[in-house]
């Protein structure tokens, strides 16, 4: 912490507080300030500080404290207005509208007090000769607060129609109000309209967009316009997250869980700010706040989780059902002191609405990891001692007549019809038919528990005279043996049965799909065979595709309308299409997969081509045939409906986004890895395909430019990402690209240190491109950050890997750039040191082009090279110029300006051999080499510069912007130097 030892200090350690985060350290901070200020004996410093004092209080959550420090300005203003400079008259008056609000905020203060500070307000801005934009502005928001439509209608107009003047609140502000008036207006799409500039960046201020995208995640909602609501969530709670003063935003957020069914994400959302269910410096935010808190915890509750441990008030642990009536506790108290104050209920009402809610959708997947959604649970009834009515007996005819409609037809639900039969027909005397096929259903769902069942069935068929079935059920015994690791017992077994059903079919003891079911059932067992690691021979391979054929030389056409027929061949054609792919013959195998999966959508069937068209795209991606695996995986998506399981969809979403990407369809990939990790969460795999696919919707988000989101993303998929589980390459991959992400949304040191840690990990790999290439990044985050001393040695680091990899390009770009840091801290340190050393790095950069040239034979590779060279002499050129002071008599710095021309000149002369293709190079140089020249007091030379840029874009088009560019500045240049030349 600085010492306070005059005014300039006292600056200097405010401004160091300014950009502390906020909170009640900062405001004790400003406190400490003030009363060093008070030692000094300088009016203003105190003025200052006050303001200092008052500024940090407005960004927190003690806004409440801000009434003390601004009486006192405004009696000192009022005692000796003298004291104040131009900034702090300008600021006493902005801050009047931060007592407006804030009063507003704090039920206490009478609301004839507030009126009054109106009167007040109007009076002093009409005094200071100020617009009374701001006044109506502050009017308005007293009328909406309590509930006064028709007055906040006025005061709307006439702020509008104010003129706009250094009172007025910024665009981004002004608009944030306007939209938020909308809204509660019900004009949804009109709101968004007056935001849009806000939300794309157009205006922006501390608080904004952070309060737009809060504000307008119902609207959009509301609106069914899902996908930009999960995008303005992503991105603005990011905004929201670290800033103390925020509370109603970060409320918004929790509400927008709540509302699509993200309840999990929402607890985790109460987790990170403790203190906001304790806060009461701002009662209007902690109202807001406990209204959102109140309506997750009923949601929870109503999902049957009432006594689920969630995050609240330090004081104790609290289940859901016991925070909902808290939180509604203390939210319904807050509004009734502010109904009390304004004389009104719309507090109370607009607080019960919010807390009375129902979700707007029922799941919005989101990409980030949470917490799969709370299964409703269903209450047990109390046990009773009176007997139950088990009311109608259910109609069992109609219900075996649906089981086996169901399973003649290979439906999904037919193992399930059949149980429900054999609820039914609990103490009903059922025929051995009936009894056969109820077994052998709760076989099929038994796994190889269920052998004795399916021999059990098989004799109830016997008894109901179908031989044929009875040998089928067997047959389907042995293939769960095989499935599960009895091979060769499998194989002993379905011979005996194989050889039977062929005597019986021959002697026509049975028919065509009992025998189709036992050959099915023996093809299946070689299969596993063949799969079986050793007894995966060519002979094996050789019995499985005979056994397939033999299926088909049985069935084909023969199938009719029996859809069980037609399964059979459809499988048939997927085995042999399996055993084309394991003998390496992949186009063979994607023709048959195709075949197969048409056949069982021809037969009505699509859910089993699912598997097959999953197969075929991996076959399609092998032979590089991309469309063919989008189309494969599109088919697989559709014939599964509702029938795919979680993890079985997430998987075909993440292939598909795999493929989109690989094309360049970011946004559409984006949209399938976000259903791959949405499924994946829905199926307990959020560790491991979910950090997959939230890993590979980051990249798609970053590729669109969509910073924010794509590092929500990609941070929530580090949590899951190991070097173990997932490989080490795509943990590097994912903290590169979030480097990337931050980087561009300014947080320079995060991004450095995203960075360093994938450096770390590339630094062990054979190969070092990536290594060096990362080292190099980092360097330029920590240059950015401000951290030059860091930044130089990351350089280093990448300079040396460069070096080593032969990479001149790298090497050069880094010299140059410690050469610019070097020079940076000498101007920062007023120390010689950096100066001298910046001119012999870029001189060594000129050198290590040079020396390469001369290694260089080939020809492309050369004019890179060239180029490089012609880019390093112009940011030498840059760097003498720029280390030069401003003191024209110095010859120091003539001789400084004249190296810089010399380096500029070489840069043009490098450029000029290129030809056409370094043609705004050349005479960016060429006009660089111009200004110098004048600076220099040379006219005519700089005159000559500029004429030779003009006559180098003769009949270059017009639409050239660059040549545009050139030419203006060209022209300008020849306006300055005959000014010049006239003086």
């Amino acid at each position: 912490m600085s010492e306070i030892t005059d005014f300039d200090s006292l600056r200097r350690a405010m401004a160091e507080n300014g950009e502390e985060p906020e909170g009640p350290a900062r405001n004790a901070r400003a406190e400490q300030l003030l009363a060093e200020a008070e030692k000094l004996n300088v009016p203003l410093a105190v003025i200052e500080a006050l303001g200092h004092q008052l500024k940090v209080y407005n960004y927190s959550s003690e806004k409440g404290k801000m009434f003390v420090p601004f009486a006192r300005l405004l009696r000192m203003w009022d005692e000796r207005p003298e004291d104040f400079d131009e900034y702090e008259i300008h600021s006493l008056h902005w801050v009047f509208k931060w007592m407006s609000s804030g009063m507003l905020d704090q039920p206490h203060v009478p609301l004839a007090s507030i009126e009054k500070w109106l009167g007040e307000m109007e009076h002093r801005y009409r005094l200071a000769g100020h617009s009374e934009r701001a006044v109506r502005g502050a009017e308005f928001s007293v009328a909406a607060h309590v509930g006064d439509v028709a007055r906040a209608e006025r005061a709307y107009g006439a702020w509008l129609g104010a003129d706009r003047d250094t009172m007025a609140d910024c665009h981004a502000c002004e608009l944030h109000g306007q939209g938020w008036w909308q809204a509660e207006r019900g004009q949804d799409a009109e709101a968004l309209r007056l935001w849009a500039p806000v939300l794309e960046g157009e205006f922006t201020c501390a608080h904004e967009p952070h309060t737009v995208l809060a504000s307008s995640l119902t609207p959009l909602l509301r609106l069914g316009r899902m996908d930009e609501a999960r995008a303005h969530h992503l991105r603005g709670f990011r905004l929201v997250r670290a800033m103390e003063s925020m509370r109603g935003a970060y409320a918004d957020h929790v509400e927008f869980c709540v509302l699509t069914g993200n309840e999990a994400r929402g607890l985790e959302l109460l987790a990170e700010r403790p203190a906001y269910f304790t806060d009461d410096g701002h009662p209007r935010s902690k109202l807001e706040f406990m209204s959102v808190v109140a309506l997750l915890m009923d949601r929870l509750s109503a999902l049957g989780l009432g006594e689920q441990q969630v995050p609240g008030p330090a004081d104790r642990t609290w289940t859901a059902r016991e925070l909902a009536a808290h939180a509604r506790e203390e939210a319904l108290a807050l509004a009734a002191r502010f109904d009390e104050r304004n004389g009104t209920t719309h507090i109370s009402e607009r607080a019960r609405a919010r807390m009375e809610q129902r979700p707007l959708v029922e799941r919005l997947p989101l990409g980030v990891r949470t917490a799969a959604r709370p299964t409703p649970s269903v209450p047990v009834p109390a046990a009773s001692s009176a007997p139950r009515d088990p009311g109608p007996r259910p109609d069992l005819p109609a219900l075996i007549a649906e089981a086996r409609r169901l399973s003649d037809t290979l439906q999904p639900g037919a193992v399930e019809a059949w149980a429900a039969v054999s609820r039914a027909a609990e103490g009903v005397e059922l025929d051995a038919r009936d009894r056969a096929e109820i077994a052998d259903h709760r076989a099929m769902d038994l796994g190889p528990e269920g052998v004795a069942l399916f021999e059990e069935a098989a004799g109830l068929y016997a008894e109901a005279g179908d031989p044929g079935e009875a040998l089928a059920a067997r047959a389907r015994g042995a293939y769960v043996r095989a499935l599960h690791g009895e091979v060769s017992e499998a194989l002993t077994a379905i011979a005996d049965l194989y050889d039977r059903v062929l005597a019986l079919y021959a002697e026509d003891g049975t028919g065509l799909r009992q025998t189709a079911a036992v050959l099915m059932s023996r093809a299946r067992i070689l299969m596993r065979r063949v799969h079986e690691a050793e007894d995966a021979t060519p002979q094996s391979a050789a019995g499985a595709e005979i056994a397939a054929r033999e299926v088909l030389a049985l069935v084909d056409g023969q199938s009719g309308d029996d859809v069980r027929l037609a399964a059979r061949i459809a499988e048939a054609q997927a085995m042999l299409a399996e055993l084309a792919a394991l003998a390496g013959n992949v186009e063979g195998a994607a023709e048959l997969f195709a075949r197969a999966s048409a056949a069982f959508v021809g037969a009505g069937l699509p859910w089993f081509a699912v598997e097959y068209e999953a197969r075929l795209a991996g076959l399609a991606h092998h032979l590089g045939d991309t469309a063919e695996a989008e189309r494969a995986l599109r088919a697989a998506l559709e014939h599964g409906g509702p029938h795919l399981e979680a993890a079985g969809r997430a998987q075909l979403h993440l292939q598909l986004a795999e493929v989109l990407g690989g094309r360049g369809l970011s946004e559409e990939a984006a949209e399938h890895a976000l259903e791959a990790a949405h499924w994946a969460d829905e199926a307990g795999e959020s560790r491991t395909l979910g950090a997959w696919a939230r890993q590979q919707l980051g990249g798609f988000l970053l590729r669109q430019g969509r910073f924010a989101e794509a590092a929500e993303v990609l941070e929530s998929a580090l949590v899951d990402l190991s070097a173990e589980a997932h490989g080490d390459g795509a943990v590097v991959q994912t903290q590169w690209w979030l480097g990337d992400c931050l980087s561009e949304l300014g947080e320079h040191r995060e991004a450095a240190e995203r960075r360093l840690q994938a450096a770390e990990i590339a630094r062990h790999w054979p190969e070092q491109h990536d290594h060096a290439t990362l080292a190099h990044l980092a360097a330029e985050s920590l240059g950015h950050a401000g951290l030059h001393a860091e930044a130089d040695q990351a350089y280093a680091r990448a300079g040396t890997l460069w070096r080593s990899l032969g990479n001149v390009h790298g090497l050069v770009r880094s010299l140059r750039a410690r050469a610019w840091l070097a020079l940076r801290e000498g101007d920062e340190e007023d120390a010689a040191g950096g100066q001298d050393s910046a001119p012999a790095l870029m001189a060594s950069a000129v050198e290590e082009c040079r020396a390469a040239l001369e290694a260089v034979d080939d020809e492309e590779a050369r004019e890179r090279l060239v180029a490089e060279l012609g880019h390093t002499h112009r940011q030498f050129s840059d760097l003498l110029a720029r280390s030069a002071a401003e003191d024209a008599e110095d010859e120091s710095i003539r001789g400084a300006l004249e190296e810089a021309l010399s380096q500029v000149t070489q840069a043009v002369a490098v450029f000029a051999s290129l030809g056409d293709d370094a043609l705004h190079s050349r005479t960016g140089a060429e006009l660089a080499a111009g200004w110098l020249e004048a600076d220099l007091s040379r006219p005519a030379e700089a005159a000559a510069r500029a004429r030779a840029v003009l006559a180098a874009y003769d009949g270059v088009d017009e639409d050239d912007e660059a040549a545009r560019e050139r030419r203006a500045e060209a022209g300008q240049m020849l306006q300055v130097v005959e000014e010049q030349d006239g003086a």
